[in-house]
């Protein structure tokens, strides 16, 4: 016993400014290797053309988009979710962006049985398998003690992170084959602690340290990207939540509770980024950019993200939601200033195609 302690004082004495001696040292090099990687990746990035990428939560969002951009880089398709009218209009459109071919293969993503199927079918179509893309996800809203059933927030873990695991556990194989890629959509709110949605962060901070875990795994044989978006056009921030009773609903006002006066942004543009980093063979991403600086404050201030937490988004015990401070000053400005017309306006789609622009897109 005596030696443990010892060894425990040694540790406690040693190993800090020794971990900082080795960052010191391995810093330089680090960062040139970096400078260099990031200039040939600029020019040799991967092509997609006569490759493979499957979708999950192809259907609506960033996965639609994320489909749409491997289309005009060529890339042959399998898109994945439950609607299969909604893959099927995705499909159409990924054709006439460049897409040499495009199978839809109806599934949730819950089960794994279907997930099994989905990429069964891909590779009998394709014969290969090059990128699996980790899409699909739910959004859920309210405080932990306002939830009147508990066991119904079990789906949001099912569908984040396990219809994230299911896929890829099933897709592996097929992508050391090819030495492919596995984009995975997780969310900036699995970094930081953002009241509301307790359940949506531990879900998305599951999908995060799983795959920082697995790519260490399957190094170097598959590349795993993992993307950290704020808020962008979705089905979600059109307000399409889960709520404390444990049924997902439009909510227009719970949703402005949790995004406040923060930006929507465009999700051609954050599906984009993600692809590009993909196949830039990079290992992460976060859009907007300007998120990236929360993660200093994590690191410096945390009390910070705290305070910000409690003071924004909660509200006394028996006042409504309503009443939240990023609630009044989204109303104070109005929701116009922050928010895209395909948010404010539930008829519209987001993102949706019309002809003239599909037929003026340049074919990649």
């Amino acid at each position: 016993m005596e030696f443990v302690n010892l060894c425990h004082i040694v540790f406690t004495l040693f190993f800090p400014p020794l971990v900082i001696l080795l960052l010191l040292l391995s810093l330089p090099p680090l960062l040139i290797y970096r400078l260099f990687r990031t200039i040939l990746l600029i020019f040799f990035g991967e092509k997609m053309t006569g490759k493979v990428a499957l979708v999950t939560g192809a259907s609506s969002g960033i996965g639609e988009q994320m489909a749409y951009q491997y289309a005009k880089r060529g890339a042959s398709l399998v898109l994945v979710a439950r609607r299969e009218h909604e893959l099927r209009r995705v499909a159409e459109n990924s054709l006439r962006l460049g897409s040499p071919d495009v199978i839809v293969a109806p599934a949730d993503v819950t089960k794994p049985e279907d997930c099994k199927k989905a990429v069964d079918k891909a590779v009998s179509h394709f014969g290969q398998l090059n990128h699996v893309v980790a899409n699909a996800g739910i959004l859920s809203s309210c405080l932990f003690e306002e939830v009147t059933d508990i066991t119904s927030f079990k789906q949001v873990m099912d569908v984040n992170f396990w219809g994230g695991v299911y896929p890829t556990y099933y897709a592996i194989p097929h992508l050391r084959k090819s030495r492919g890629n596995i984009v995975v959509t997780a969310s900036i709110a699995g970094r930081f602690p953002i009241s509301r949605l307790s359940f949506y962060n531990a879900s998305k901070a599951a999908v995060i340290r799983f795959f920082e875990t697995l790519r260490t795994e399957l190094s170097p044989d598959i590349k795993v990207t993992i993307a950290t978006p704020g808020y962008v056009e979705s089905e979600l921030t059109k307000g399409k939540l889960m709520l404390k009773e444990g049924q997902i609903k439009v909510d227009k006002e719970a949703r402005d509770v949790v995004v406040g006066p923060l930006p929507i942004g465009n999700t051609e543009k954050c599906a984009k980024a993600i692809v590009d980093s993909a196949c830039k063979g990079e290992r992460y991403v976060t859009w907007p950019s300007w998120y990236r600086a929360l993660h200093l404050v994590t690191f410096l201030a945390p009390e910070v993200l705290d305070w910000y937490s409690r003071t924004f988004y909660m509200t006394e015990a028996g006042n409504p939601q309503g009443n939240a401070l990023s609630k009044k000053i989204l109303d104070m400005f109005g929701a116009g200033m922050f928010y895209p017309a395909s948010i404010q306006s539930p008829e519209k789609k987001p993102n949706q195609f019309t002809m003239a622009k599909l037929e003026n897109s340049a074919f990649v």
